[in-house]
C-alpha cells in the first residue's frame, strides 16, 4: 500500500500562547474518512553540541518545569518565527555558556514528537571555542558543566542524560567521530 498525505478540510485555533499554539484540524484520510488532528505549533529551536579543545562537551543543568526535574542538556533555544536556526544556535551558545565558536557546523535536524508537535530542532556542532561573557535572560537560571565527551556519550547511553536533543547530538557525534570503530563506548 502506498501512503499518501492527509487533506486538511478546516483548521481552528484553540489556544494561542507565548511559546506554542494549539490547533484542531479536520482532515480527510486516504480512505476518505474524516477525522481530527490536534497539533501543537511551535517555531522550532536550535541546539549546540559545543566541544572544547580538551574534548569536553559544554552542557547546562537547568530546571525543566514540565517534568519537575533538573536536566542536563546541551545549550539550546527557541527560534523566533522566521529566524535563521544557525543565528539562534550562535546566540544561545553565547547567552547560556559564554562561549563563541570558531567552527560552527550544521549537524542535521530532529523532530522530537512528530505525531502532534510541529517543532523541528536544528542541531549544530561548535568547536574552536573561545570563552567570553555569559548573557542569560532575566528569567533563565542554569549551571554550566563541562563533561569529557566520552563520559557524556556514556551518560546518554545509560539513560542518565534523558533530554532527546542532547542524546541525538552526542550519539551522532560519537558515530561521526568514530566512523571506523566497531561499537560505541560503555
Amino acid at each position: 500500500m502506498k501512503l499518501t498525505t492527509e487533506k486538511t478540510i478546516s483548521s481552528e485555533t484553540i489556544f494561542e500562547g507565548r511559546v506554542v499554539h494549539l490547533v484542531r484540524d479536520e482532515v480527510e484520510l486516504e480512505n476518505g474518512k474524516i477525522t481530527t488532528r490536534e497539533i501543537v505549533k511551535h517555531p522550532g529551536g536550535a541546539c549546540v553540541l559545543a566541544i572544547t579543545d580538551e574534548n569536553k562537551a559544554v552542557m547546562v543543568r537547568q530546571f525543566r518545569y514540565a517534568h519537575k526535574i533538573i536536566q542536563l542538556e546541551i545549550p539550546a533555544g527557541k527560534l523566533e518565527y522566521g529566524e535563521d536556526p544557525k543565528l539562534c544556535g550562535i546566540r544561545e551558545l553565547k547567552e547560556e555558556t559564554g562561549y563563541e565558536a570558531g567552527s560552527f557546523e550544521y549537524f542535521g535536524k530532529m523532530i522530537p514528537t512528530g505525531a502532534y508537535v510541529g517543532e523541528v530542532i536544528h542541531i549544530y556542532l561548535a568547536r574552536e571555542l573561545r570563552k567570553t561573557e555569559q548573557m542569560l535572560d532575566e528569567d533563565e537560571f542554569l549551571e554550566i558543566v563541562e563533561i569529557p565527551f566520552e563520559n557524556a556519550v556514556n551518560m546518554a547511553l545509560s539513560g542518565e542524560i534523558t533530554d532527546g536533543k542532547t542524546q541525538v547530538a552526542l550519539l551522532k557525534a560519537w558515530i561521526l567521530f568514530n566512523k571506523d570503530a566497531q561499537c560505541a563506548p560503555m
